[in-house]
């Protein structure tokens, strides 16, 4: 059995775990991060790589000011990570739309978007476009859509290249990766934390951070956490290359940099059976007709489910341990978009330094009087 020791160890090798890692090694730590088998639930391996504002925090002002913050940091922590890892991430943050099929839905969503506004000021704008209007400027809509919300803040990114330039720029600026690391247990000691591989390897660190997703459950129990997460399936269509590039981006059809669309929005609690249903995929794909009539004839080579990280309330949990001090908790289920802030700003949250974010309104304490709980 041997011992590997580190300054501080991230329990997670997703998104959201090695940008944590690359803002930790910035601010100067030596960093393993302990990432698990290929078979795992992986997030990251099945996101829709949106770097997205509307709707996000319209009903919780905080969510709405920390997504503001990272989709504004994105081309800097873009231009970082692809210095560090050499790979391209395709960003692009010209705009998106939410298109709409139903009126009552378009209507409650305008009025979040309004709430957002009121949120956030000068620093978020959308526009409200009737399906009539939306088609004088972009005649391939279909006639089933009944209108569209815009915001020129928003905009995404490849997910996949993002998640390798990732772990390229983790091991560029110093920091351990372990691959097929199951963690079995974590024991805070006199002189910090014991971790326990299946393997029988054991790491030890001065500071822990769960950033493992789905599997934090049982290792946040015994660091003393009370959040406990759920997954919340999301199904994925990928067509065919076009010739032509997609002349818009939405939440639910985007083009890939390499041609392909990629269909998605749905979501279920299916527990954690991340397997795709055929009524799930074609009612995606009678709504990506409907939006976009001119894709009824192209063919579909992929599809999968997918399961997100989802906290009782859906926001993102930032969270110290008081029983097990040098334990953090970061879990969320916009790793994407939250990115620059994980990758940033977040290593003086871990610190506690003078300059750190104010990130109480994401602590797990808000659970207790929250009938979300």
């Amino acid at each position: 059995m041997s011992t590997r020791t580190s300054d501080i160890t991230v329990i997670g090798g997703g998104v959201v775990g090695l940008s944590v890692a690359v803002g930790l090694l910035r601010a100067g730590h030596g960093v393993t991060v302990l990432d698990g088998a290929d078979g795992d639930l992986r997030a990251s391996q099945g996101n829709f790589g949106l770097v997205w504002l509307q709707g996000k925090g319209a009903r919780y002002a905080p969510y709405a000011h920390l997504t503001s913050d990272a989709v504004s940091g994105w081309p800097e922590f873009a231009a970082l990570i692809e210095d560090l890892s050499g790979v391209k991430l395709s960003l692009d943050q010209s705009g998106g739309f939410e298109f709409f099929t139903d009126e009552a839905e378009f209507q409650d969503f305008v009025a979040d978007l309004k709430q957002q506004q009121q949120f956030l000021g000068n620093r978020f704008s959308f526009e409200t476009i009737q399906g009539d209007d939306l088609r004088r400027s972009h005649p391939e809509i279909g006639s089933g859509v009944v209108g569209a919300t815009f915001s020129a803040l928003d905009g995404h990114v490849n997910p996949l290249r993002l998640l390798k330039a990732l772990k390229d720029a983790v091991t560029a600026l110093g920091g351990n990766i372990v691959t097929d690391a199951h963690v079995t247990d974590v024991l805070k000691g006199p002189a910090g934390f014991n971790i326990a591989l299946r393997s029988g390897v054991r790491h030890s660190a001065d500071r822990v951070v769960l950033a493992a997703g789905l599997g934090a459950a049982t290792l946040a129990e015994k660091l003393g956490f009370e959040t406990r997460v759920r997954p919340q399936r999301g199904e994925v269509l990928i067509t065919e290359k076009l010739s032509e590039r997609l002349p818009f981006l939405s939440s639910t059809i985007r083009q890939t940099d390499e041609g392909g669309l990629q269909i998605g929005g749905t979501k279920a609690d299916a527990g954690y059976d991340d397997s795709e249903t055929l009524d799930v995929m074609a009612r995606l794909a009678q709504h990506a007709v409907t939006v976009l009539p001119a894709l009824r004839d192209m063919r579909v080579v992929r599809a999968w489910g997918a399961l997100r990280v989802m906290s009782p309330d859906g926001h993102p949990v930032y969270a110290r341990s008081t029983t097990h001090p040098g334990a953090y908790l970061v879990t969320c289920h916009s790793g994407v978009t939250l990115a620059p802030l994980h990758g940033g700003a977040l290593a003086q949250w871990i610190d506690n330094t003078a300059d750190a974010p104010t990130l109480e309104a994401f602590d797990e304490d808000r659970f207790t009087f929250s009938p979300a709980a």
